[in-house]
Formats: structure tokens, sequence, C-alpha cells
């Protein structure tokens, strides 16, 4: 018989993990680990509890060999203040910047340490105050621009992307949330009325039924994971057995409600990758967002859609970042340790997004700040940024032309690793966005050649000739990137700029399965 002292409950876990680790550890951080059979679960008359010295042991294990791993490959000047590791995952996605996904965004704490001049970190030198306008000519989804707001700062982002520019802006456009709300429950109550003579919500509770019942049976939770984790079974083998086997009650079930689970065709990305009846929630959503005159109400609904339609794509739940074929059938998810489906409504995802986007603008509603911010779709190489916001921000305008911007902080693309048109090609089909595929700088379809980086210098040099214009002359620019080719120094020469500061910062908290040693790098420019 174990002594108390040698066993916790999740919330003693908590608070130990919290005061061994000197950071905040929820008991749902200790719950994960349960749940992945990285602890053992111990019963006691329903509770559940842990050992110490096994959750000592891990994290001991994980956080001082990773930063010795790390440090030996990527170099001892890492800056680990800069992970923002100690952060809860709802801090790092506060309010708005949780409004869509995106690939390849920068957290919102490392905008904030290098604008903010009210940082407790009192090494730090202050660039930005409160009232100087910022540049962002890789707005991306519009980070930068939505903390330049909390901070009390003016910011005009310039994006390629259609799509990129929406989020942006509806992160940072007042909106009426009562209105909001009540346009979303309409929409909410006709999608419900739209779907509700189909077989097919008849057929998916059929089918959770069935799931649940397989997924108790063979993947029992926490015991599968801690069987899996500890080699006691071979995963791949065992679930390729059973997914065989569940496989047969699915088609018996298609065939029983009449579901036809593919559509006709395969042109468009929507043809290729939804089940048939999310299609055509889908579209029957969409049509009901055109109606709507107030734009700005209709954009937030779009994002909602948008959002939606990401999360219903016919994927399995491991690859929803990086597509690999259309599922359109049941499959065994190594993400969550069971038997999962693919979605046949979307009804849970909008109900749910709806609520949440609600939330996270009245959450930044309460913060924002008496400032402007405007996301412009073009090209940051060539675009007169004056002449632009003079047609659909005219005070915007006055500022950049007669007190210019005092520095730029943005992330620009890097070198063959990220297409961004196509991560939300969904979202072009949908709302019949044009596409400008050839003016993305360091596509990953031109590769990592010598050829592309080439291309990639050469456009990176002229969006900085290009943004120079508009800022005042003791200038500064933050450039984040990943410069594995080491090809900023040469940026910066050809761009007339001069590097006077690197920071190096550990990318800990990355949502990809690679967890690989991984780290970014903060240039400091100025001029020559």
């Amino acid at each position: 018989m174990e002594s108390a002292a040698e066993l916790m409950t999740i919330k003693q876990a908590s608070d130990w993990a919290s005061q061994y680790l000197c950071r905040n550890v929820t008991p749902s951080n200790i719950s994960y680990l349960v749940h992945y059979g990285r602890l053992a679960k111990v019963g006691d008359n329903g509770n559940t509890l842990v050992r110490r010295a096994e959750l000592e042991s891990y994290y001991h294990s994980f956080f001082s060999r990773r930063e010795d791993d790390w440090t030996k490959i990527l170099g001892d000047d890492l800056d680990w203040r800069l992970s923002f590791e100690y952060l809860k995952e709802s801090e790092r996605t506060k309010h708005v910047h949780r409004l869509h996904p995106y690939k390849g965004k920068f957290i919102p704490q490392l905008v904030e340490y290098f604008l903010d001049s009210h940082t407790d970190d009192f090494k730090k030198e202050v660039y930005f105050r409160g009232g100087d306008l910022i540049l962002d000519p890789f707005a991306g989804s519009g980070t930068a621009l939505v903390q330049a707001n909390e901070l009390g700062m003016h910011a005009i982002g310039i994006d390629v992307s259609s799509f990129n520019s929406l989020i942006s802006n509806v992160k940072t456009t007042k909106c009426d949330l009562v209105a909001l709300h009540v346009q979303a429950g309409k929409i909410t109550n006709a999608l419900r009325q739209f779907s509700s003579d189909s077989r097919v919500l008849e057929f998916q509770k059929k089918l959770e039924s069935c799931l649940s019942e397989f997924n108790n049976r063979y993947f029992p939770s926490p015991d599968f994971r801690r069987s899996v984790y500890s080699g006691r079974i071979n995963e791949f083998e065992y679930s390729e057995e059973k997914s065989r086997i569940f496989l047969k009650t699915f088609r018996s079930l298609t065939e029983l409600y009449g579901i036809q689970v593919e559509q006709d065709n395969g042109v468009s990305f929507l043809d290729t990758w939804y089940v048939r009846q999310i299609r055509q929630e889908i579209d029957f959503v969409c049509g009901q967002i055109e109606q709507i005159s107030d734009a700005a109400i209709r954009n937030v609904l779009m994002i909602i859609l948008s959002r939606t339609t990401r999360s219903c794509r016919a994927t399995t739940h491991f690859d929803l970042a990086t597509l690999k074929k259309p599922i359109f059938s049941t499959y065994y998810c190594h993400k969550h340790g069971k038997i999962c489906r693919p979605l046949f409504s979307i009804q849970n995802w909008w109900t749910r997004y709806c609520e949440d986007t609600v939330e996270r603008l009245g959450q930044f509603a309460r913060l924002r700040t008496e400032t402007f911010q405007i996301c412009l779709t073009g090209d940051s190489k060539s675009m007169d940024v004056v002449q632009e916001l003079e047609i659909c921000h005219p005070a915007l305008a006055n500022l950049l032309k007669y007190k210019k911007a005092r520095g730029i902080f943005s992330s620009p693309p890097y070198v063959g690793l990220i297409d961004y048109h196509d991560q939300h090609a969904y979202a072009y089909d949908l709302f019949r966005f044009e596409r400008k595929d050839e003016l993305e700088i360091g596509a990953l379809s031109r590769g990592q050649g010598q050829a592309a980086k080439k291309l990639y210098i050469d456009a990176i040099v002229k969006v900085l000739k290009n943004c120079a214009r508009f800022l005042n002359e003791d200038y500064d620019v933050f450039l984040v990137a990943n410069d594995r080719h080491c090809l900023y120094p040469e940026i910066a020469q050809k761009a007339e700029m001069r590097i006077v500061a690197q920071f190096r910062r550990p990318v800990l908290c990355r949502t990809e399965r690679d967890k690989a040693a991984y780290s970014e790098s903060i240039f400091h420019l100025k001029a020559k």
C-alpha cells in the first residue's frame, strides 16, 4: 500500500508541479499527462491519483534534457525569456488572436515585448511609445495590428492575401456585438431548419453510439494510451486490425440510412475535401451571410464560417494543418487514441464558433484603445501606402504623411515553407476571392534552391526599400525570421540597412506534431 505522501490528487499534483517548475501548471495539464499515458493513473474510490515520484521524474527528464539538447543543436545564445513557455495556452491565444487558425503566426507576447515601453524587463531598450505609428508589410493574421491597438499605437498592415486582410480587419474593426449575436442566431436557426429533413443527423447519432461502444471496448482511456506508451501494445498493428473491423459497421450504416458520402465531382477544393451534406450546409450558410447589409457583421460571420469550414474538412484530426488525402470513412486517430470519423454536419462547429467569436470580440472590446488600424490588400514591394489610405482611411493617411511611421514590426514569410493562399484554399473557393499566388514571397512551391533564395532576397529587399519611404529617419525595424539560410545580412546590406542586434528565441509552443529543436531570430535593423 502506497503512502499518502507518495500519491497526489490532480489538484495537488498541479500545485506541486507549479512550485517545482516555477510556472503555472493547471489540473488540466496533469490530466493530459494521465490521459496520454505519460503518468500512471492510480484509482482511489473514483478519484484519480498520481505518483509524485513519477511526476518528478517526467518533468526532470523532459525539461532538463530538452534545454540541454536544444542548446547543443542550436547554440548557447538562445534567449529563453523570449520562449514565453511559462504562459498558459489561453494567454498565448488571448481574445481575438484565436478567431481563426493561421499557420506561421507569432504569439502576441513577442510583439508586446518589443513594442511595449512598460515591460518589466529593466534591461530592455525602449523603441516605441504610445501614439506611435507601426507598419507591418507582412500582416498575416494581424497579430501586430491587434497588439498595437492594445498598446495604444496606430498600425498599418499590408498583405497580398485578400483573406489575410479580412482576418486582420475583422480583429481590429469595431462591431455591434448585440446585432452580431442576433444575426448569428438567425442563421443558426435557419441552418437547423435546412438540415431537419435530412437523415444525416439521425445517421450521425447512430454512428456515434456504435463508435462509443467500440472505442470503450477496444481503446479504453487512459489504459490503451498507457499500454502503447509502455510498449505492451503495438499501436500500428492493433489499430489497423480494429479499424478494418469497424469499417464494416460504418459501411452498413451508410447503406441503411442512404448516406452519399462523397460528392459527384472533385474539381474545386470544396468539391474534393468535403462530405456531400457538409458542402450543402456550407453553401446554405454562405448564402445567408451574403444577404446581410452591415459590412462589419457580414465580415465577422464570414470568418466564423471559414473557421467552421476548415474544421469540417474530410481529413484526419492529426492532418488538419497539412492535408494529405480526403478521408470519407472512419479511421484510427493516433491523436485521440481511438477510432474517429469525418463530420457529416457543420452545426456543432458553427454554433460553437459563433459563441466563441462573440466572446473573444467582447474581451478585446474591453481592452482596445481609440487608435487606428487597417490592413491593406496588395503588394508591399510596390504599394504607395499613402495613396491607398487616402481612399479607404484618410485619418491614417494624414498620420502617415505628416508624422510617418516610427518603425516596422513584422514576420516575413520564410523560404519555401508555406503556400499562404493554399492554407486557406477553402475560403478562396467559398467567398470567390481573387488569388495572387504569383505575388507570394518564399512560397513552398518554389522550393529552397539557390534560385528560390535569390528571388526571396530580391523580394524582401524591395519590400524594405519601398516601406522605408514611409518611415521617419531614426526608424527601428524588427523582423522575425528563421534565417537558417543566413540571408538577412545580405538583405540588410542591399536594403541599405544595418543589423544592430539579433535576438534568438527557442520556439517551444508549436502546434505542429514536429517537436524538433527550432528557433527563430528577431533582427533589429536601422538605417545605414
